[in-house]
Formats: structure tokens, sequence, C-alpha cells
């Protein structure tokens, strides 16, 4: 509550302020530095305390005390009840922030499932990476590229899902059959087809940008008038407190600021598909490749088959796009391909 009335109330105090200046006499100086006297007394960190604990959560199932039970639902450990999103009452980022963590963890548990489960292999792109560069991974049959017969290709939609999933929401508030491609992948084994499953979303890693050496911009280089930057020169402390200040103000409990370092040729969900066609798909020896694209999944299809056409056409036999969200017009696609002139490549919706 501390913190929603300071959110209304500092908009409004800054107004004033700033028409106070604009007025100049003694009288509204005296004003505008008792308000400013006023917002430095208000201690910002002692009332995000009050609304807000620390973002810091478990980073195992068992430390939130919930377990994937027999039916894959994820059920509490203690009361056997569904997840609760609203843990905290009024704290709707606090407990955002949770949801995200404990995604991260079930993230992982698919993975586990996808190797364990489902035996499949974790292979890590680019193929040829060396040890220190970015890299991603995607899961394969271990005869993928040996099964002369059929292979199954999975790409799942946009965000936070990865590799094995098709909606984080539905693993944790249905089950792992309906939000993970599990079901999928054991029947395609099952009767006989090797799997590829992609991973279009793990595009690069994060840093810590305290951790990579920042470049100072040249002085010379610079386009910011000088006599702005003798004047901010002359009073950096002043800037730097007001800077964090506001900062304060924005994002109460500040996260580490991250660098985000793409991944070599797997920088989006297009450049994977294409990469993972180029260098695995397109050698393996199947004379028939199924896919089954989710979501934004069938655009990068679509595009796929835009970049690589003539290949695609050859090798896959049809594709089912699960509410797909592909547009052939606006992803100037060949005639063929809105004709639906698409030789053996059959688009089921």
């Amino acid at each position: 509550m501390f913190v929603f009335l300071f959110t209304l109330l500092l908009p409004v105090f800054c107004l004033i302020m700033a028409q106070l200046q604009q007025a100049g006499g003694p009288e509204e100086k005296e004003k505008t530095t008792a308000l400013k006297d006023l917002l430095s007394r208000i201690d910002l960190d002692e009332l995000m305390k009050k609304d807000e604990p620390p973002l810091e959560f478990p980073d195992t199932l068992e430390g939130f005390e919930y377990v994937f039970n027999e039916m894959g639902q994820l059920r509490h450990i203690k009361t056997g009840e569904p997840f609760v999103f609203n843990y905290r009452e009024d704290l709707h980022r606090w407990n955002q922030k949770r949801y995200e963590a404990l995604g991260e963890i079930i993230t992982k548990h698919v993975y586990e499932l996808l190797e364990k489960e489902c035996h499949l292999q974790k292979v890590y792109l680019p193929v040829d990476a060396n040890e220190d560069e970015p890299k991603s991974f995607i899961f394969m049959s271990k005869d993928a590229m040996t099964n002369s017969d059929k292979l199954l290709v999975l790409i799942h939609g946009t965000g936070v899902v990865r590799a094995g999933q098709w909606a984080r929401r539905l693993i944790i508030n249905e089950d792992l059959d309906s939000g993970t491609q599990i079901p999928y992948i054991k029947r395609a084994i099952k009767e006989g087809y090797a799997v590829i499953v992609l991973n279009p979303n793990e595009n690069y890693i994060e840093l810590e940008k305290d951790k990579v050496p920042e470049q100072q911009p040249s002085p010379d280089s610079s386009d910011e008038p000088a006599e702005k930057r003798e004047r901010r020169e002359r009073n950096p402390k002043d800037t730097k407190k007001r800077r964090d200040f506001y900062e304060k103000y924005r994002n109460p409990q500040k996260e580490k600021e991250t660098l985000q370092v793409y991944i070599r040729e797997n920088g989006s969900p297009e450049e994977h598909a294409l990469y993972v066609w180029d260098n695995l798909i397109s050698k393996a020896p199947a004379e028939n490749v199924f896919f089954v694209a989710h979501s934004y999944g069938g655009l990068t299809f679509v595009e796929l088959m835009i970049h690589r056409e003539a290949d695609v056409k050859n090798k896959v036999t049809a594709v089912a796009l699960t509410d797909s969200v592909h547009n052939l017009w606006h992803q100037e696609a060949s005639k063929t391909l809105e004709n639906g002139c698409v030789s053996r490549v059959t688009v089921s919706d």
C-alpha cells in the first residue's frame, strides 16, 4: 500500500516542483526546497521492504514444496493442492517473479524427462562451436541420423517455452501431458519414427554487466553540447544521486543488469530452424519427414520453406500447424506457397 500511494503521488510532486521552479519567486523557491526535503526524507528501501519480500526463490521443486504426481499434475507436497499464483495478496510483481522462477525449474525438469523417459540425446549448437562461445542445444533420438524411414520434427511457439514444451501455463495448471511434447515423442518413437525436438527460443546467454568491460565513449565523439557536458561534470554526484533515486522508484528491487550474447547462427527462432535444417535435418536419411509446429513455430516453418523451398518440398511429407500465426503474404512467400501448390507438403490447421 505504501508503494502504491507513493507511485501515485510522486508524479504529482514532480509536477508541482516543476511549476514552482518556473514561477521563480522567493516564496516558490522556498516551497520547492520544502518539497525536495520531504522527498529526501522518504526511505524508499524501507517502504519496499514493508511491501515486497526479497526476490529470492528456491531452485528446486522441493524447495517450492511442489511435486509432479503420478498423473503428471503439479501438486503441493503437504496439501495436495494445485499451484497457487497469488501466494501473497496484493504483491502481483513478487507473485509473478515467483511464478517465473518456478517456470525455470520446470524447464529443467522437462529437459530431464526428455533424456530419461524419452531417451533423447542433447546435441549442442553450433555443431562446430568452440569451448568458450555461447551454445544452444536441441534433443534428438539416437536414430535421428540413421533412420531411413520416418523422422518427426517438433517446433514450439515463442515466449518462455523451451524444447519439449508446448505451454508452460498448461504444465503448471493442468499436467505434463497437456503442456509438453512428451506424448508426441513417445508415440512417435513407438511407431518407428526418429525424432528431433527444436529449441528455437534458446537464442542467447546472459552475462552480468559488471562482469563485462564497458566501453567509455570518447569525449571527442560525443554529440552532447559542451555546456551541458561541463554542467554535468561539475555535479557528477548530484546527477548520480538523482538517477539512483528515480531508478529505485522505477524498479524497487533492482535486479542484476545483464548483457545478451547471441548464439552464432541461432540468434532467433527463424535462424535456429534454418541452422538445424542445414546441418541436421537435410542430412538425415529419412525418406519421409514430418513437422508439427505450434503457434510461432508455424511462422518459423514457413520462413524455412521460403529460404529452402525446393529442399523442403523434396524432403517433407507433411506438416501440421497448430494455432499457427504464420502469414504467407506478410512473410513474402512465393506464389507456389501462396497458392498451396507445395508439391508433397500438406499444410494442416
